[in-house]
């Protein structure tokens, strides 16, 4: 098994990605802070290339392939955002890409992983193996299989959202951080017990899918059933080996929140702050709000992981 990621490796990714992925703004807002108590600082990925924080993970990834794996090609599974930021990668390094997606993927993602040059090969989540058919896939094309969250290229690239969150802002008393697969908070763990040491850093789940919550209580990797969640870049099943061994070793505390405080969050950000942000990206917000009580007078990161969302769904949640 490949080496665990070190904070060495997120700044190495840093370096790798500059000239290609946007560092994002950090925004804050008056009326939020009120209205929680804390000082918040919002780390907004949903302005990243393809409207997601997976663009550095797989630009790093891919960047490091040999030429050969490169003219081969690469493959990937993911509902959505992996496979936007694989597929945008690899047009930029020129590698042809394929991308195994759930046949009930928001039709935006698929629409712009076709549109950035992935082939696209749909299954169904509920009663396929995703994981399963990409390495059928890689085995039968000779593709390197590039997964979206437990690899530790991957997780080092997800990193330098949060090292570039701290080096503008200083040190936190406290992050919250969205929570699928662990890529981004395993990857956000090594930046900030690298540039923050004392900040309190929390995973945040859909209710419905808590299987993070579990294996840190349990101390090993639950598997659950794929969750029927609105949050669908965390309907995922596990963490990953590399990423449960960084977040049982550094994170402090997993949370969940339900679908209805992420559609809460996601009106907030469309009302007061003006931005878009897809369910997923709301988790880190909704933990925030349902703990205000114990974050007053706290300086408070929130990474928003990204804003890809259908504009008829986003509208249609907002109005329920």
């Amino acid at each position: 098994m490949p080496q665990s990621p070190t904070y060495d490796d997120v700044l190495s990714a840093a370096a790798r990605i500059a000239s290609h992925a946007h560092r994002t703004p950090v925004l804050r807002s008056r009326l939020v802070n009120e209205s929680v108590g804390a000082d918040l600082v919002f780390k907004c990925e949903n302005f990243q290339r393809m409207g997601a924080f997976k663009f550095r993970g797989a630009f790093n990834a891919l960047s490091r392939f040999t030429p050969e794996q490169r003219r081969a090609g690469v493959v990937a599974y993911s509902s959505g955002n992996h496979a936007q930021a694989i597929a945008l990668a690899a047009r930029l390094l020129d590698i042809p890409a394929t991308i195994v997606m759930p046949h009930d993927a928001p039709a935006a993602k698929v629409a712009a992983t076709k549109g950035y040059g992935g082939q696209v090969v749909v299954y169904d989540r509920y009663t396929e193996d995703r994981e399963e058919i990409g390495r059928a896939l890689a085995a039968e094309r000779g593709l390197t299989l590039v997964p979206p969250y437990d690899h530790p290229d991957v997780i080092a690239g997800q990193g330098t959202a949060a090292m570039e969150l701290f080096e503008e802002v200083g040190d936190l008393d406290a992050l919250f951080v969205p929570l699928g697969g662990g890529g981004l908070l395993s990857g956000t763990a090594l930046a900030a017990r690298a540039l923050s040491p004392a900040c309190r850093l929390y995973g945040v789940e859909p209710e419905a899918g808590d299987d993070g919550l579990r294996s840190l209580r349990k101390d090993a990797i639950v598997h659950i059933d794929t969750p029927e969640t609105i949050a669908d870049g965390a309907q995922t099943q596990h963490l990953g080996t590399h990423t449960f061994a960084v977040i049982r070793r550094e994170v402090d505390d997993i949370f969940t929140v339900t679908d209805a405080e992420l559609v809460e969050g996601m009106r907030i950000f469309a009302s007061i702050m003006k931005i878009v942000v897809e369910p997923t990206g709301c988790l880190g917000f909704a933990a925030v709000r349902k703990l205000a009580a114990r974050l007053g007078g706290k300086r408070v990161g929130v990474i928003i992981s990204g804003g890809n969302v259908d504009l008829s769904r986003f509208a249609s949640l907002l109005a329920s």
